[in-house]
């Protein structure tokens, strides 16, 4: 636990302005930071002491956008989830984080697979029709629903499907936003329903076969961030057959045990796994998607079976508030005109400086979403 507190940043000692860095610093950008909730990525790179501005707000709850003067970028990739990636790195991202295979691209598009496969399309090929065809319809910034109802008249039956909640026939949900990136596309700031806008200077061939940069690479991140960890754990986090992690496993994945359980971990790091030091007692309000919440070996991080229900329910997740990296609680955000209330739930009595660091963390918050005030009720 110590490995992956150092690993996402989270030792740092709270910067001054002054020594706030660039954004663009942040080494979880290798593997992209999920851009879900109203404070989203921006926050937990606040969080990691980095200088970054509150995305605009919006009733969006992917919020967030595309290319700023930090240098970052927010596209669809992994899960189908929006992440934010440094903007001159996206060409690199688009590689690393492609399905492996067909196999592997049929899993991570659902239920969209099935009158593909039936009309003799392979998964691949249906990216590759849905990005090139998204790429010719976005010449200018275009809401996704505009986007979605001209891609839908341009495309025939297996790449449609009947919406209830919307009453009408659109394109499947997954192949559209996988196919995004791929088709040089990027999400613009504050944008709700959500802006698509082409990326600059944007020449990759949509799902082209390529060598991945191991920078980049997806299980090498996950390895790296996450570890030590197994196939199953990592497919899981990517929505991969365990078969194709499997064959792409790196070379230079040692294999450790953890309580009594065969894993691994990049070679590299086990050193500095094995000379983690004490960490420095911080505490965090860490969003409902931050990183550090985002493994999939949940019991380790929290044992308990009703606390890990109560921070991840199937809706409405809470934020986790950790001491030294350990949660201790979670808690929730309700905005009353110009002052932000924080809702927490200790698991434990929380005393001295945890205490007051959930106060500290409370009232950053609020400046973070530009309100006057913060007020601290259930400690």
């Amino acid at each position: 636990m110590r490995w992956r507190v150092r690993a996402h940043e989270l030792d740092r000692e709270p910067p001054t302005t002054a020594e706030q860095h660039a954004p663009a610093g942040c080494a979880l950008l290798d593997l992209g930071i999920q851009n879900t909730g109203p404070d989203g990525a921006r926050w937990a790179l606040c969080q990691r002491g980095y200088a970054v501005t509150p995305s605009v707000q919006t009733d969006d709850e992917e919020g967030g956008g595309t290319e700023s003067d930090d240098g970052l970028a927010l596209v669809w990739t992994l899960r189908g989830a929006p992440h934010y990636y440094r903007r001159r790195d996206l060409p690199a991202v688009a590689v690393a984080t492609a399905p492996f295979s067909d196999a592997d691209a049929a899993k991570r598009i659902f239920d969209a697979n099935r009158p593909l496969k039936a009309a003799g399309i392979t998964a691949l090929d249906a990216l590759r029709v849905v990005a090139r065809e998204m790429r010719d319809i976005v010449r200018t910034p275009t809401v996704k629903g505009e986007v979605s109802a001209q891609l839908t008249a341009r495309l025939p039956e297996p790449y449609l499907r009947f919406c209830r909640p919307c009453d009408a026939v659109h394109v499947y949900e997954q192949p559209f936003r996988l196919a995004a990136l791929h088709a040089g596309l990027a999400l613009r700031p504050g944008t709700s329903p959500p802006v698509l806008e082409r990326i600059a200077g944007w020449d990759i061939e949509p799902f082209a076969s390529g060598v991945r940069d191991p920078r980049f690479d997806v299980i090498r991140g996950y390895l790296h961030f996450y570890g030590p960890s197994d196939p199953k754990t990592v497919a899981a986090y990517l929505d991969a057959p365990v078969r194709d992690v499997k064959a792409h496993w790196p070379a230079d994945a040692q294999s450790v045990t953890v309580d009594g359980e065969r894993r691994w971990m990049l070679a590299d790091d086990i050193p500095l796994l094995l000379d983690s030091p004490e960490t420095n007692n911080s505490v965090h309000l860490l969003g409902p998607f931050d990183p550090y919440l985002q493994l999939r070996d949940r019991g380790l991080l929290v044992p308990d079976a009703a606390h890990a229900k109560q921070l991840w329910p199937t809706l409405g997740r809470p934020g986790a508030i950790t001491v030294d990296g350990e949660i201790v609680g979670v808690w929730r955000p309700r905005k009353a005109g110009r002052t932000l209330t924080v809702e927490v739930t200790p698991w434990t009595t929380l005393r001295g400086a945890a205490r007051d660091g959930v106060t500290e963390q409370a009232q950053r918050l609020a400046g973070f979403r530009g309100l006057a005030a913060a007020e601290v009720r259930g400690l």
